[in-house]
């Protein structure tokens, strides 16, 4: 699957230049973001494997900091020029670099976030923190028990659909012969906590004898 990467960059010719060569690897999902506010919307819509930010001095900093207040908890990668503060909680690129750097860079961030399996990553409207067994979006905070976060922790790092005798094997340990009400129960009070209504999920998906989590 490739890597989602939001570029976001007030020059349009430098955006669409950054872009282009970025897609050329098939690796790589470019979403560009002229403006501050289209970059926040698009980290809200869809989760990003990084988000890699070139506008120029405190504009810079300003958008990696709304993105953080938003809850985006993916890598950021700001491009700097020679004269910018340091800026504590971001990575930095200096400017002018060679795009192989770049690519260095962003593949080291990606590739340490997710070995990382406590990293804080989206899931729906929510920023899920493993390592606190905790979802959080919009000030709400909903507290998770060590089965519900490793179905979320499993469902996130799988591609597509889990059967459910996959799924209760990894989170308990089960052999396949054995019943599933214990894990549609886990299921049935887990949608209850993040789903607006749990009748009628959007986040946590029935689907093909299994289960996945909303793209």
């Amino acid at each position: 699957m490739p890597s989602r990467i939001l570029l976001s960059d007030d020059d349009p010719v430098l955006l669409a230049s950054l872009a282009e060569q970025l897609s050329q690897d098939a690796a790589h999902d470019v979403t560009c973001a002229p403006t501050a506010e289209e970059a926040i919307a698009a980290a809200q819509a869809a989760p990003f494997a990084i988000a890699v930010i070139g506008h120029a001095g405190a504009a810079g900093l300003a958008l990696a900091q709304g993105l953080r207040a938003a809850n985006v908890a993916c890598p950021i990668l700001l491009l700097t020029d020679d004269a910018a503060p340091k800026n504590p909680g971001f990575e930095c690129l200096a400017r002018p670099f060679r795009f192989a750097s770049l690519l260095a860079r962003i593949h080291a961030l990606t590739t340490h976030h997710a070995a990382d399996g406590d990293a804080a990553v989206r899931i729906g409207p929510y920023t899920f923190h493993p390592s606190a067994k905790l979802l959080q979006a919009a000030g709400r905070k909903v507290r998770l028990t060590e089965k519900e976060t490793n179905i979320l922790k499993f469902l996130h790092a799988s591609a597509g659909t889990v059967p459910r005798e996959t799924l209760l094997h990894e989170v308990w340990g089960y052999g396949p012969a054995v019943a599933t009400h214990t894990l549609e129960t886990h299921i049935y009070r887990l949608r209850k906590k993040i789903e607006a209504d749990p009748g009628r999920a959007q986040i946590l998906l029935t689907e093909g004898g299994g289960y996945r989590l909303s793209a």
